[in-house]
């Protein structure tokens, strides 16, 4: 950087993305789709799309703002299409809670014991790390709404282990979650994360390295993580400059003595209270 982009216009049409890597290349170009001169048609190499539940919150908002844009073509050989000449309309939008912040929370009541509650949630979200409830609720703890507030208790007894997950859908969950995995009464390996390698930075390499750290046995492969948890013990953990890293491991200092955060202000990326909202739970 910078970078310098001389614009040009959008001819529209066809083009093919590579969706194994992130979802984030194809939501910029579906933002920017009504624009183009043409209609645009997205397909995708090899039929393959990761975190597709974050392309679905793209297509929602697209459409609530006046595009018109959507799934076609049979499963396997799917693609987008996009109506050119429908530019974005000014409406009032409400803004749903993030998902991936409100899992911090949610897994410290686990951690911890506790109960947190957390407002605003809708009963039908397309955020799909919002699943974190239902590994939290599977491993033991209890989850219970009333009206738009979700509340977790963690669970008395040990945390049980759920094995294998697929965790393709809410990658971002998966730094907290397997924080939480290291209370677990066995190993839990989390799988089809591939992308994790290229985020802030490379997430499998990180949490392998950090996991130990604690006293865990955590070994990553290409798109996979498996944690064995062990004998607990404090640690000074590296974030690596990744907002993530600081506040899922910042958890297990919830029942771990000892652990120690550097560099905890890369945290003001997504969330420059999170220190104090810990704290006052």
């Amino acid at each position: 950087p910078p970078v310098r982009v001389h614009g040009g216009g959008l001819p529209g049409g066809r083009a093919l993305i590579d969706g194994s890597r992130s979802s984030q290349y194809v939501s910029a170009v579906l933002q920017a789709a009504p624009y183009a001169d043409r209609d645009v048609e997205l397909g995708f190499k090899d039929g393959v799309i990761v975190s597709r539940p974050y392309i679905d919150l793209t297509l929602e908002v697209m459409r609530a703002f006046g595009a018109e844009a959507e799934w076609q073509g049979p499963s396997g050989d799917e693609r987008l299409h996009v109506t050119a000449g429908r530019p974005y309309r000014a409406i009032d939008y409400t803004i749903e809670p993030d998902a991936s912040s409100a899992a911090y929370p949610f897994c410290a009541a686990a951690i911890a014991g506790g109960r947190v509650s957390v407002s605003g949630i809708p009963e039908r979200s397309l955020q799909a790390d919002f699943k974190i409830l239902d590994l939290l609720e599977r491993m033991g703890c209890r989850v219970e709404r009333e009206g738009t507030t979700v509340s977790v208790s963690g669970s008395r007894e040990t945390l049980r282990s759920l094995g294998e997950i697929d965790m393709n859908d809410f990658p971002d969950a998966v730094l907290a979650y397997a924080v939480v995995a290291l209370f677990a009464d066995g190993p839990t390996t989390i799988k089809n994360v591939a992308n994790l390698r290229i985020k802030e930075t490379d997430r499998l390499a990180a949490l392998e390295a950090e996991l130990r750290k604690l006293g865990a046995r955590a070994e990553a492969g290409p798109d996979w993580l498996r944690i064995e948890p062990g004998p607990m013990r404090g640690g000074e953990i590296e974030t690596y400059d990744d907002h993530r890293m600081a506040m899922s491991f910042a958890l297990a200092g919830l029942r771990v003595p000892g652990v120690v955060i550097l560099d905890p202000g890369c945290v003001s990326k997504t969330w420059p209270g999170y220190f104090d909202a810990l704290e006052a739970l």
